[in-house]
């Protein structure tokens, strides 16, 4: 079996190689693809190197499945181009997601979207993942009426760049937000001052020591890019378009790791033990809910893991059928890679 990863060299491309890796796909033909800048550079994989490719050069060697991480410009130009040689895209980028006869995949949800057919692939944003593994069962079981999801994700959702600032501003104790050029062609970018190093921000404003309500574009009805996300791919998953949703999101000083606190209204009323049990029973998810002993999740400690972490149950005595629920996940793996290489094991071996 041949598999490209496109977008290799990035935070996501690494983790799909690390994951593959792990999932048993190492003695597979790896193509490593990435932009024109990396090309040639080689990266490590289950004991041997491999050689940077050009995106078009992948396409050429015909690979059996093509997983994306590049973003949605390069995803528009050149999944087409890999489906066209009967390539199946697996697409992390927001490129798909919302065309409709595109599948939106969470495999412990509804892999059965999927058809033979289908040659693109799209797999969620990272915070809409984890919230509906959490609520899949509960659905299911008590039919979800209404959401109100505050999100407070990492700035690996934003990149490297983004890890970068938050980095040099630690070591820096903030940022003097001084304008300098740096070595990107002579453009003036906005820099974190850290001893003698200058260090590109990824964000308007510093972020050491600091949150802002601000994750993707924002929209003309005043909501971002991240935060319309959340609606319309929860509703693609669950296939519910019915069910109202709010969300805002914050970006918070955390290097890895996404945490939301969900209030959901359902249809009809629930027994909380059992919201317990049904939580217990959802594949891929852990439930850690101890008040006494202060166990509840945590980014620090969902780091480098593939499982979503639910706590904080409870239930909302404000107004009927609603629970409160605390959600975290690594948004690298189960929010990217990991999910979209389970799409992978799904289609190798159904």
């Amino acid at each position: 079996m041949k598999i490209a990863v496109v977008g290799a060299t990035g935070l996501v491309g690494g983790k799909m190689l690390k994951v593959l890796a792990e999932r048993g796909f190492g003695q597979e033909e790896i193509l490593a693809a990435a932009s024109p800048k990396s090309i040639g550079k080689e990266i490590p994989f289950c004991g041997k190197m491999l050689k940077v490719m050009s995106v078009s050069d992948a396409i050429a060697q015909h690979p059996d499945y093509a997983l994306f991480s590049a973003g949605a410009g390069t995803s528009r130009e050149y999944a087409p181009q890999f489906a066209a040689v009967s390539t199946t895209v697996i697409d992390n980028s927001s490129a798909w997601r919302k065309v409709p006869e595109i599948p939106l995949v969470v495999p412990e949800i509804n892999a059965d979207v999927i058809r033979k057919s289908d040659r693109i692939i799209a797999n969620p944003n990272c915070s809409t993942i984890q919230m509906v593994l959490a609520l899949s069962r509960l659905h299911l079981k008590y039919h979800i009426k209404r959401l109100v999801v505050s999100t407070y994700q990492s700035v690996s959702g934003t990149g490297q760049k983004a890890i970068r600032q938050l980095e040099a501003e630690e070591k820096a104790w903030g940022c003097d937000g001084k304008t300098e050029n740096v070595r990107n062609g002579g453009k003036k970018e906005k820099c974190c001052v850290a001893g003698n190093e200058s260090v590109p921000m990824a964000y308007p404003y510093p972020i050491h020591r600091n949150l802002f309500p601000h994750g993707g574009d924002f929209q003309e009805d005043g909501y971002t890019s991240e935060e319309q996300k959340l609606v319309d791919e929860t509703r693609k998953i669950l296939r519910a378009p019915e069910i109202a949703i709010t969300a805002t999101v914050a970006r918070v000083p955390v290097t890895g790791g996404h945490s939301e606190a969900v209030n959901v209204e359902f249809e009809t009323d629930f027994d909380l033990k059992e919201v317990v049990r049904l939580l217990e029973g959802t594949p891929g998810v852990i439930v850690q809910d101890n008040p006494a002993e202060n166990l509840y999740p945590m980014p620090l400690y969902a780091e480098d893991k593939d499982e979503v972490f639910v706590g904080r149950i409870r239930r909302d005595y404000s107004q009927p059928n609603t629970l409160n629920l605390w959600v975290v996940a690594d948004n690298l793996r189960k929010g990217a890679a990991t999910n979209a290489v389970q799409i992978l094991e799904y289609l190798t071996k159904g």
